[in-house]
């Protein structure tokens, strides 16, 4: 196909006009059969090079990707189009992907999104056998390197897939970003000899980046208040922590900017609706983890803002890569505090597990084969970091997952290589050296494009002209008494919602008077809890009784119940009590446990705290149709409150409503 005729194709199937000179050299290379990587910048256009290859060669293209947001923003766009395409991933129900499947296996879709995870999934595996192939995608390629920002093992089981197909078979495997230590590695795994690379120009003219030095975190709000409010269009805001993404949502809405948050702990229907009201200007902006904007389609946002330094230059780059697609002018900031060290080491840090919990799981499976489940029950861990093991025992040939019918469970391999933990700290190290560099990119004084850009791959000598350095400029913020005042006003008026509500569930979302470490609430709860300081003081019962207020309103309920204590004596009965006297509510001391259960704080997965208790309490009163407010000192996992939520389900009670003084930051 001429590029000529590709481009009447264009017009007629897309509505665009005429590709980029690079754009036509990647399609073209894909309609000749060949594996092409792309690094190009995010806006650039990389998914319509798979996408116009995709309509024109014969059978399905499958697009590995794992963004969801970016599946059903262009699965919606190809089907406004009259194009076939369709998506699998978390957010369908069972039948939904069965249906799915089916009219895959028919040959119903020229494009066909899936997450790299389906790849566990035995019905793919017998679909795609089936399926006449057209093209595999790779989205988000720098996942298949483990020097990449977003390393996910599932992206090793995609190489394996194009390995097994025939050489002359189209592969495209695209991304953002892409240090050339990253590109080498997906050279290599994809093997050298087969695969073009057509590398761009990562600068992007339109972008301001400035650096905001703060001397703590009171500094940032203030500073991060001031520049949205100075600022035209909407934008994103990114947190570090779900916790901190809450925070900040409210205090600009504290201070009249219409602002909310978007975190993964959000379900998938609020998620969606955020992101279209994103995409609708609805809000002055989204405050967010790095969950959000990954794949989303909105060209014109004005202006993305950092209050954690990130891990490396290059998660810097693609969480910035997301605004200012239309290639107006376009703010970049990120704040910066003294103690924002801390988290970033964490994460970098706890990567991945220690290497005795390595040892003690090859331990656990050579006594016998176990599922997954049954594997974080034996070895108390998060799910998480049993997943990380099992794959890198597997990457090692250590291991091995059998999949019979629907049973599926890991064995070690007969004559298994020792663990090889060098490779563990060479990433550590890799790790700790990109941070390093970010740190550079904070007090150096480059052009900071050219910075991220060099760090990237790309070699620059013309600065931007734009960025804080190349106009000489240094931006503080320290705030005033009257400001930290209003910092002090919202923190005692700010009280976090515990997400709850369940459609099967007589539970209601909670309320928490304050977040566990953000205030001086956490040091109080410690101080009456393990260091026999006696009841919660009663600044505690006056935070909790507004976060009630403000939360549940006039609400009126017929009885307030507490979670009996495992270790800390009469504490919540207590403040519990002084909660039902002060909203002159009746309280009960019939929920109590039938067994005895271990502190939840000594399981590190959910699985463990749910089955520790399991069936542990009961209710010795009548609570049929009866409104319950369910009184506890510290939400965590939030598993107490739901099996207490069901017992009392099972006996009739008609609501329960949480209320908790403090609610913990990431499980901790």
């Amino acid at each position: 196909m001429t590029k000529e005729k590709a481009e009447e194709l264009l017009r007629a199937k897309f509505g665009l006009p005429e590709f980029y000179d690079e754009q036509w050299e990647a399609i073209s290379r894909l309609l000749n059969g060949e594996r092409v990587l792309m690094i190009q910048r995010t806006g650039f256009g990389k998914s319509l090079v798979y996408q116009f290859a995709g309509i024109v060669l014969e059978g399905t293209t499958v697009i590995f990707s794992p963004l969801i947001a970016l599946m059903r923003d262009q699965v919606s766009k190809l089907q406004e189009l009259n194009l076939p395409a369709a998506f699998i991933n978390s957010t369908l129900n069972k039948e939904e992907k069965e249906e799915i499947l089916r009219k895959a296996e028919n040959g119903d879709y020229k494009l066909l999104y899936i997450t790299p995870e389906r790849q566990e999934d035995e019905k793919w595996h017998q679909v795609i056998r089936k399926m006449r192939l057209g093209m595999v995608v790779v989205d988000e390629a720098h996942c298949i390197s483990a020097w990449g920002h977003d390393f996910r093992p599932s992206y090793r089981r995609i190489v394996n897939v194009v390995k097994q197909l025939q050489d002359d078979f189209p592969v495209l495997a695209c991304t953002a970003t892409a240090t050339m230590r990253v590109q080498h590695d997906i050279e290599t795994q994809f093997d050298n000899s087969k695969l073009t690379v057509l590398r761009g120009n990562l600068g992007r003219d339109n972008f301001k980046l400035n650096v905001v030095h703060c001397n703590n975190q009171e500094d940032k709000m203030i500073g991060v208040l001031q520049l949205v409010k100075s600022l035209k269009g909407t934008g994103i805001i990114y947190c570090g922590t779900r916790a901190v993404s809450e925070t900040y949502s409210n205090w600009l809405d504290f201070n009249g900017i219409n602002a909310t948050y978007y975190n993964a702990g959000l379900d998938n229907e609020t998620r969606k609706r955020i992101e279209v009201a994103l995409i609708n200007d609805d809000y002055k902006c989204i405050v967010s983890t790095n969950a959000l904007g990954m794949g989303m389609d909105k060209p014109n946002l004005r202006f993305v803002i950092h209050t954690q330094i990130p891990t490396s230059p290059m998660h810097y780059y693609q969480e910035i890569g997301r605004a200012g697609r239309d290639d107006l002018p376009t703010t970049i900031a990120l704040f910066y505090s003294p103690q924002d060290d801390d988290l970033p080491l964490s994460f970098i840090n706890n990567n991945r597990p220690p290497v005795r919990e390595y040892e003690r799981l090859i331990h656990i499976l050579s006594k016998e084969p176990l599922s997954r489940n049954a594997i974080i029950r034996e070895i108390n861990l998060k799910q998480t970091a049993v997943a990380v093991i099992l794959a890198d025992l597997i990457d090692q040939r250590i291991a091995t997952k059998i999949t019979r019918g629907n049973y599926t469970y890991y064995e070690l391999k007969f004559n298994a290589p020792a663990l090889n933990t060098q490779d563990f700290e060479d990433l550590r190290n890799a790790k700790l050296a990109d941070y390093e560099q970010m740190r550079g990119y904070l007090e150096g004084n480059i052009c900071r494009m050219n910075y991220l850009r060099n760090y990237l791959g790309d070699e620059t000598t013309e600065p931007c002209s734009k960025c804080d350095t190349d106009l000489k400029k240094s931006y503080r913020v320290s705030a005033s008494e009257e400001q930290l005042e209003v910092i002090d006003r919202f923190r005692e008026n700010y009280f976090p919602v515990l997400k709850l509500k369940r459609r099967t569930s007589i539970l209601v979302d909670g309320v928490a008077a304050s977040f566990y470490g953000v205030t001086n609430v956490g040091k109080m709860i410690h101080h009456s809890k393990y260091e026999n300081g006696g009841d919660f003081p009663d600044h505690l019962l006056r935070l909790t009784l507004r976060a009630f207020r403000k939360h549940y309103q006039a609400e009126q309920f017929e009885m307030v119940l507490y979670v009996p204590s495992t270790d800390s004596g009469d504490l919540v009965k207590n403040f519990a009590e002084k909660i039902a006297r002060s909203l002159k509510f009746e309280i009960s001391h019939g929920l109590v446990k039938k067994r005895q259960t271990e502190p939840q704080k000594v399981f590190e997965s959910v699985i463990g705290k749910r089955e520790n208790l399991k069936g542990a309490f009961t209710i010795t009163e009548e609570v049929k149709d009866k409104k319950i407010l369910l009184v506890d000192d510290i939400y965590d996992s939030g598993a107490s409150i739901k099996e207490i939520a069901d017992m009392l389900k099972f006996k009739g009670a008609a609501l329960v409503a949480p209320l908790v003084i403090a609610k913990t930051i990431g499980g901790k």
